[in-house]
């Protein structure tokens, strides 16, 4: 479960880009955060994963404060950034190990689920290729296996299938219910409505700081009966 409480952010003064925001995303389902661009939500996950100092309240992890205890909360939660280009020098496989080190996962248990996700997605050929000479994707690709690794309860993703081929992004997506099935809590951000429209058992839109929609897609289509598809639902909500 993930808790944001009366949380606000400025990065001039008197100018909040995220203003008072409260949500609960609850163990169990996949929650889709949608807003135009600039509109809070990169900077909302960078609060909840502890990269960005929050200004005013606070957010629980699994009852863990992201201020209060930090290291605590981190270890509840995996990430995947909007930008995949990091640690460009590593090899991929030097990457993997690095993360499994950090969360003290067994030499043998990593071993084994190095292999099987690195050939789920298909880059385990790459492994000992550095990073700076994979494709958008494959980065991408190889974020999202340093997640699984771990197997935290709680995923938090900025844009994750940006860059992904078809057959990868469905092998997300269905890792993705498959997660959520098991109790646990994914938590995205996404501009393909269609993907949020389908996956998501509940949505959150948020413009200009301010939190204006949260429900599910049914709730949504009752308050909007006029709209026909979430795209229409979303540019309504954000115009107005």
């Amino acid at each position: 479960m993930i808790e944001i409480k009366n949380v606000s952010k400025s990065y001039i003064k008197n100018e909040k880009i995220i203003d008072n925001l409260n949500l609960e995303i609850k163990d169990g389902e996949i929650f889709g955060f949608l807003g135009p661009n600039g509109a809070g939500k990169t900077t909302t996950i960078k609060m909840i994963t502890g990269i960005l100092k929050i200004d005013e309240g606070d957010i629980f992890i699994d009852g863990q404060s992201i201020t209060e205890n930090p290291v605590n909360a981190k270890l509840n939660f995996g990430f995947v950034p909007d930008s995949p280009d990091m640690f460009l020098k590593l090899k991929g496989i030097e990457y993997l190990n690095f993360i499994a080190d950090i969360y003290k996962i067994d030499s043998k248990i990593r071993k084994d689920r190095i292999e099987r996700l690195s050939k789920e997605f298909e880059i385990y050929d790459n492994l000992n290729e550095q990073i700076q000479n994979y494709s958008h994707g494959m980065r991408q690709k190889l974020l999202i296996i340093g997640v699984l690794l771990h197997e935290p309860k709680n995923w938090i993703l900025d844009e994750p299938l940006t860059g992904l081929d078809p057959k990868s992004a469905y092998d997300l997506k269905e890792k993705m219910k498959a997660h959520s099935r098991k109790g646990n809590t994914v938590f995205f951000s996404t501009h393909v409505l269609e993907v949020a429209e389908k996956l998501c058992d509940r949505i959150g839109i948020i413009n200009k700081g301010k939190l204006l929609f949260v429900g599910t897609y049914e709730e949504m289509k009752k308050q909007f009966k006029d709209s026909n598809s979430l795209e229409d639902i979303f540019l309504k909500v954000t115009e107005e």
